[in-house]
């Protein structure tokens, strides 16, 4: 059972490593904020139907999953989650919805321990907190950070993106026998066909629509299941926090393929979320044998 959570720690760190490079082929896509959301959410929603169609095995009972409770809230978190994250974009200075997006361990400890009693380790409890110090040393560089009301709309969004996600991984954990692929990928395709709507099929095609096939049939959906998949091995507050990683390399990656160099603010806050999440996964590692399976590590 130990193992078990072990195995989803090294998920949730390859599906957080697999996404850091989602923001570099976006930045070469050139495209608006509603088409991303089209071809990347729409592509990420029919991956995964397809996935539901080749793997289930009882698609009966999968159908009948998705009247519970468990179910709906899984679908609108997606929906809410690829829906809020672009819109803030739009409205907000980056750094002020990854500010609110950085919370999202926080929140996925809370209602760990707030909807099923989970308790948070100590070490998970200290790994979040230098986590997010690290990650708003990287992300206020420049005075980015000021709250007038764009900013503060734009945080409000990566706070609704964070609770999202949060319980998605919560939910999933503790509800084992939700068919992921339908559920994610009803959701998504939710969020991905409003896009298109608001776009419109004419102007799809604007930009370089190969970078944006990246994200949407390798990236997002290569990510999404290892996350989802994680959630059912390992406390959401893990996946939460690994999941962080996309926030402090996605630049570098953007560094490498464009040459916009990130700052040394940025470099530093990395380095510490970087080095707080080295070391966690392995003392939660090292420590999975002493550790009841109640417990977060």
């Amino acid at each position: 059972m130990q193992k078990s959570s072990s195995f989803g720690v090294g998920l949730a760190l390859a599906g957080a490593l697999v996404l850091t490079p989602d923001a570099l082929f976006i930045r070469i896509s050139g495209m608006s904020t509603f088409q991303m959301l089209g071809w990347r959410v729409l592509g990420l929603g029919l991956i995964f139907i397809l996935a539901w169609v080749l793997t289930s095995r009882d698609r009966p009972s999968d159908f009948v999953m998705l009247g519970t409770g468990a179910a709906i809230v899984v679908i609108v978190c997606q929906v809410v989650n690829t829906t809020l994250f672009p819109m803030g974009i739009a409205i907000a200075p980056v750094a002020t919805v990854l500010l609110g997006v950085a919370t999202v361990p926080v929140w996925s400890a809370l209602l760990a321990k707030w909807l099923y009693e989970e308790v948070t380790s100590r070490a998970t409890w200290i790994a979040i907190v230098l986590v997010i110090a690290g990650l708003t040393v990287a992300v206020t560089d420049k005075g980015e950070a000021a709250l007038d009301a764009d900013a503060l709309a734009g945080a409000v969004c990566g706070l609704g993106v964070a609770f999202a996600l949060a319980l998605t991984f919560v939910t999933m954990r503790h509800h084992a026998s939700l068919p992921l692929f339908l559920v994610i990928g009803l959701g998504s395709l939710t969020s991905g066909i409003s896009g298109l709507l608001i776009v419109g099929p004419a102007q799809m095609t604007d930009g370089t629509v190969w970078a944006i096939l990246v994200c949407a049939l390798l990236i997002l959906p290569l990510s999404f299941f290892a996350l989802n998949e994680a959630s059912r091995h390992t406390a959401a507050a893990n996946v939460s926090m690994l999941l962080l990683l996309e926030t402090v390399l996605a630049p570098l990656w953007v560094w490498l393929g464009t040459g916009e160099a990130p700052s040394r603010r940025m470099m530093a806050g990395g380095a510490v979320v970087v080095v707080t999440l080295a070391v966690y996964v392995v003392v939660t590692r090292s420590t999975r044998s002493r550790t009841p399976r109640s417990a977060a590590q």
